[in-house]
């Protein structure tokens, strides 16, 4: 008896949603199982639709039954938006639910904003319980201590432990552990360099924390300091004294400088002088020049007769013989 084809198609029709219904119940079946038991559950329409979302439906079941067993209320709404938002939903869940046995109040739109802010909310909550110990200077960028130099000129070098619990309520917009670490380390300096001596910090090395605590380095940041202990203090180099012959040594330069002008000065008025005596010997010689032609015109002039002027020339003649007989006297002497 050939088939009637209405009935056939209709037969068709009923198999595809048999298969699709199938495929479905084998595919959200355990998850929409394990939702029911665990007092979370969840309509298959939900599933499909988190499927059609691009929304892990085993990652929103799962956290729902973790918050309901922890005794929280968090609808499935809530997490998918979450889930979209791009924020980590284990990650928040997880954090609740630790908050929730330590007694920390922490909501969940606190929890979504501080993931979504790209913190580790989870751990920010496990460190409110168990407070955390930062190194100052932080070893992972290569300085080992924090240096400063006391009012005598000796540098001391510094190492503190500081110990921080999350702040929740500041955690979003709050500063990181890179202030706390750079707050402590001015404050060590500010401390060391503001004592009379490198004695006194070496006596009392717990003043360094007491100064440092007492002035509230954790304002506007995501921690609270507990406590700040100094683990090791050094001595270092002898700061003053070596800028003190650093400034020996430029005064020194500074002092030759200044001779080498006062040399070079001296030099140029020597050679000034030389040049002036020159220039007066050269006079000498032309007044020299000029005795002949004064007497020849007192010849003319009738102002002078020869017997003076052989009387002239014998004067001259025995100032000669006188030099000549002490020059004598002088080598003999000499030899």
């Amino acid at each position: 008896m050939p088939s009637n084809p209405v009935t056939v198609v209709l037969a068709l029709a009923v198999l595809l949603i048999v298969l699709i219904f199938g495929a479905i119940l084998a595919t959200f079946f355990n998850l929409w199982l394990q939702a029911l038991l665990s007092g979370a559950p969840v309509s298959f329409m939900r599933l499909i639709g988190m499927r059609l979302r691009r929304v892990n439906p085993r990652t929103i079941v799962y956290s729902r039954i973790n918050s309901v067993k922890a005794g929280l209320t968090i609808s499935n709404d809530e997490l998918e938006t979450h889930y979209l938002a791009g924020g980590n939903v284990v990650r928040v869940v997880q954090a609740l639910v630790a908050a929730n046995k330590a007694n920390i109040s922490l909501s969940f739109k606190q929890a979504t904003a501080i993931d979504l802010a790209g913190r580790d909310v989870l751990d920010a909550v496990q460190t409110s319980v168990r407070p955390k110990v930062i190194d100052c200077p932080d070893p992972a960028r290569g300085q080992a201590t924090v240096a400063a130099v006391a009012m005598d000129g000796i540098q001391l070098k510094a190492k503190a432990r500081v110990t921080v619990r999350t702040n929740i309520n500041q955690l979003v917009g709050g500063a990181t552990e890179e202030t706390i670490i750079a707050r402590v380390g001015e404050g060590i300096v500010t401390t060391i360099g503001s004592s009379p001596t490198h004695k006194k910090v070496l006596e009392n090395p717990d003043m360094i924390s007491k100064v440092v605590l007492g002035r509230g380095l954790d304002a506007g940041t995501a921690f609270e300091i507990l406590s700040i202990d100094i683990a090791d203090v050094d001595v270092g180099e002898n700061i003053g004294a070596y800028l003190q012959i650093k400034q020996a040594e430029a005064d020194k330069q500074i002092a030759q400088a200044r001779a080498e002008e006062r040399r070079a000065m001296a030099r140029a008025r020597e050679a000034e002088m030389q040049a002036q005596v020159v220039e007066m010997s050269a006079r000498v010689k032309e007044a020299e020049a000029e005795v002949p032609r004064a007497m020849a015109q007192a010849f003319r002039d009738g102002n002078l007769g020869i017997m003076d002027y052989y009387k002239m020339k014998n004067v001259m003649a025995d100032t000669d013989m006188r030099d000549s007989i002490a020059g004598l006297d002088k080598d003999k002497n000499e030899s």
